[in-house]
């Protein structure tokens, strides 16, 4: 399971730098039109989520610490975050459809989110890691309570 969570974390990182990828695509495209970003939608509604359930998933059959696991967990909040951001971004748009300094901001969150999310998706990948590198042989590890000689 512990190997199984390592693969799965570093699909769902490379997913995460093809969807930036994708943002630059639709970004790009001329002309600019709503299907200019229709890759970069199903990436980021479908593929990330997918993998971010499934690392969750993994990380607590892996038996992986709370700490891990909880990690885990944290993408899936992020990336529902973003298409909200997104709403509200496009929703900040003057009466003609021009973008306005306030939806602009807007904007640069959900890419923020975006980055904090890879972030988070970092640690997991690290820690998933972690989990696969045997404990030495002589490092038995030595629980005393408060009080006692150790």
């Amino acid at each position: 399971m512990r190997k199984a969570l390592v693969i799965v974390s570093a699909l769902l990182l490379v997913a995460f730098a093809v969807q930036f990828v994708l943002a630059a695509v639709g970004g790009f495209t001329r002309p600019a039109s709503d299907d200019a970003y229709a890759l970069h939608s199903v990436n980021g509604m479908a593929v990330i989520p997918i993998l971010t359930v499934l690392t969750a998933v993994l990380a607590a059959l892996a038996k992986a610490p709370g700490k891990v696991i909880g990690l885990a967990i944290l993408p899936i909040g992020l990336v529902l975050l973003q298409p909200l951001i997104a709403m509200l971004a496009e929703a900040s748009t003057d009466a003609s459809g021009v973008s306005t300094p306030l939806g602009l901001t807007i904007g640069g969150l959900h890419a923020l989110n975006g980055i904090i999310a890879v972030h988070v998706v970092v640690g997991v990948h690290r820690a998933a890691r972690q989990l696969t590198v045997p404990a030495p042989a002589g490092a038995a590890r030595l629980v005393t309570r408060e009080g006692e000689p150790a």
